[in-house]
């Protein structure tokens, strides 16, 4: 039981824990961070995985030569894309049942936020969506739903994918293997996450004092 939680507290905290198992596992990294990154995008019922932080953890540990660059991004940005294709293809295909129904598994008040902030911002929801962990999982998955058009889906979800892995690999890679990074690593991982989930909780917050209106 006690190696269960162990191996659950690596996958919810990989990026916490990225350097080491980069050192551990050798090119299989590339393999792992595919699977966790094209699971948040991918998969519905896994929107509490590591995206934004994760993202940066991978370009501090290719700028510390624990991966490559150009490695890096391609594979992310590969993931991120599948990732968010299936999700469309899901949403299209068996959304319509499961937004209209209660289900252990996903919780509706996500897809009804998602919803929202798919319906104020249009296609361009698909790319800021990105940047907004939860929403990011449930964004293509409402744009399946909504049967957007299979092209102009396609389109913003590249878009959307380049900007955000490219920005957060990037500065990871430029910025992560500074001195006061990386002696306050953990700090700055932990600032991403809750700078990312800001604007969910704007959004959370804004709803509330609505509704107590």
């Amino acid at each position: 039981m006690d190696m269960l939680y162990a191996a659950i507290d690596v996958i919810l905290h990989i990026d916490a824990h990225l350097f080491a198992l980069a050192e551990q596992y050798g090119p299989w990294i590339y393999a792992i961070l595919f699977c966790i990154v094209f699971a948040e995008t991918g998969l519905v019922i896994t929107p509490f995985l590591p995206g934004d932080s994760l993202l940066f953890a991978s370009g501090v540990a290719a700028g510390a030569g624990l991966m490559g660059y150009g490695q890096a991004i391609a594979l992310l940005l590969t993931a991120g894309v599948l990732g968010d294709a299936v999700n469309y293809s899901i949403g299209r295909h068996v959304g319509p049942a499961i937004f209209s129904q209660e289900n252990r598994f996903i919780k509706k008040e996500y897809l009804l936020k998602a919803h929202q902030f798919y319906r104020r911002h249009g296609g361009k929801a698909i790319v800021l969506a990105r940047f907004v962990p939860v929403v990011r999982t449930f964004a293509p998955f409402v744009a399946g739903i909504a049967l957007m058009h299979p092209p102009t889906f396609f389109l913003f979800n590249i878009t959307g994918c380049v900007l955000w892995v490219g920005s957060l690999v990037s500065a990871g890679y430029f910025l992560g293997n500074l001195p006061w990074v990386r002696e306050h690593f953990s700090i700055i991982v932990y600032a991403i996450v809750a700078l990312s989930l800001l604007p969910f909780g704007i959004e959370i917050l804004r709803a509330r004092l609505k509704w107590g209106k």
